[in-house]
């Protein structure tokens, strides 16, 4: 496993500002290029409360490199479309400011304006092979820039959270399940 831990030790407040400033920078930038170009829908796609359709391509090539391994192969798009509905359902239960930190980490990834440049994948994410989305992960995870290190620690956390509150992820890790009350 990989350490998703950040190093304060190397963060200034010089840093920490322009990381900020960054970030606020590509965000804004990017959700007003998807606002101008209408990629940026604001309604769930239906079945879902939170998820958008321009979210389930990049989700749908994250989520089995993120599980491979735990999951057989043959189990993967069961795995995908529960992780979907458990990853729905944590987005539709956290705060207002969360959920939109998250949609607008989605709106990156799938502008291809910054999807290309931030990602390494210039085409749709439904042409990303699995090797493609890897090198993309192991890009974030090992950039000099803090804020894409948060973000692939962020999307880490939101696949493995949604994935391993499922029960059927239980027995690939030896959980047992909750006690019987």
């Amino acid at each position: 496993m990989h350490n998703t831990t950040l190093d304060s030790s190397q963060l200034s407040r010089r840093g920490l500002l322009k990381v900020g400033l960054f970030g606020s920078a590509l965000l804004a930038g990017a959700g007003l290029a998807a606002s101008l170009s209408g990629c940026s829908a604001s309604s769930p796609k239906a079945g879902f409360a939170v998820l958008r359709e321009s979210d389930l391509p990049f989700l749908r090539a994250l989520i089995p490199v993120m599980l491979a391994g735990a999951v057989q192969p043959a189990q993967m798009a069961g795995a995908v479309h529960g992780t979907l509905e458990s990853l729905d359902y944590s987005l539709n239960h956290v705060s207002p400011e969360m959920r939109g930190l998250t949609v607008q980490l989605f709106d990156v990834l799938a502008l291809p304006l910054t999807r290309g440049p931030l990602t390494g994948i210039w085409s749709s994410w439904q042409h990303a092979s699995a090797a493609d989305v890897r090198a993309f992960l192991e890009r974030w995870q090992n950039s000099s820039i803090g804020l894409l290190q948060m973000g692939h620690a962020s999307l880490l956390q939101l696949v493995m959270m949604s994935w391993y509150g499922r029960a059927e992820s239980w027995a690939h890790c030896g959980y047992p399940g909750p006690p019987t009350v």
